[in-house]
């Protein structure tokens, strides 16, 4: 009987130790390529050449019109939707504390950092990613591939609520994004973010006040629509228990800050380089100029 009794207390013992274990890490290094189902397969030659990745080598998952439409329904006009699905996606995982990187090709209306913004909210972390299309496209639907991709990276499910407050968020900021442009939509949000804790608390004329309060310390100027937008936007995002906001967005900030000046460098980079071509133009513009006063036409 004692044995018996011990032999019980040894498992409860074990099976709480194993619930103590955290859990593991996502491993820096892994890939996967999501595709739209519509692609033809010329196109989808093009995505692994955008993505510079040969086929075979990564992992490819397809997402269908349905799949994106689950999430975008009722979000966005339909014909943004699209009748199939074309964004596609590259994914691989980074090292603790990398953030999230964002490229973008024939993406004409999200943009890198609401892309950023989004995942984030999502609840993915430590990851450079590239959405490409073989022709412009919105890029509203690619969210469902890089949430496909994610989650089989990982083997579990991202929270349902997150994904759907993080596609709001998207969309909502591209919109924002129209009238006074990605930088300042995204940084409205990112604000209202770290005070999510205070705004819940708020009514909807103290949220305005504040939403005000930002735009004007930034010298944004905002419609009725837009200051409606960002409400209900704030409303969604409280809806997530994120205790991590503001060491988030301190990351995330410093993405961005560290890709606005990779962008810098690369414009003075091919500023140098056209300045040294118009500078061999030259040259060689007054060699033939000297030899056509010498020899006549």
């Amino acid at each position: 009987m004692l044995r018996k009794i011990y032999g019980i207390i040894v498992l409860v013992a074990l099976f709480m130790v194993l619930l103590e274990v955290p859990a593991l890490a996502v491993e820096p290094g892994e890939e996967r390529v999501t595709l739209g189902a519509n692609l033809t397969e010329e196109q989808i030659t093009q995505m692994y050449t955008d993505f510079d990745v040969e086929r075979g080598e990564v992992t490819e998952i397809s997402v269908t019109i349905e799949e994106e439409r689950a999430y975008l329904s009722g979000l966005v006009p339909d014909e943004r939707i699209g009748s199939s699905s074309i964004s596609s996606i590259y994914i691989k995982t980074l090292e603790e504390d990398s953030g999230i990187n964002v490229t973008t090709n024939n993406i004409n209306w999200c943009t890198e950092d609401i892309y950023r913004n989004a995942l984030m909210t999502a609840g993915i972390e430590n990851a450079s990613v590239m959405v490409s299309a073989p022709f412009k496209v919105s890029g509203t639907a690619a969210l469902t591939g890089i949430y496909k991709a994610y989650e089989d990276i990982t083997g579990t499910s991202l929270d349902q609520t997150a994904k759907e407050v993080a596609t709001e968020e998207l969309v909502t900021t591209s919109e924002l994004a129209e009238t006074i442009g990605s930088d300042d939509a995204t940084m409205l949000m990112n604000e209202l973010k770290k005070i999510l804790d205070e705004t819940k608390d708020m009514t909807d004329d103290e949220l305005r006040a504040v939403i005000l309060s930002l735009a004007d310390a930034q010298n944004i100027e905002l419609t009725e629509e837009n200051i409606q937008q960002i409400i209900n936007l704030s409303r969604t995002l409280e809806k997530l228990d994120i205790s991590e906001w503001g060491d988030k967005l301190s990351q995330l900030a410093e993405t961005m800050d560290n890709a606005k000046e990779a962008g810098k460098g690369i414009t003075s980079f091919l500023n140098g380089l056209e300045d040294f071509f118009a500078g061999v133009s030259d040259f060689f513009a007054n060699i033939f100029g000297g030899i056509e006063k010498i020899f006549g036409s």
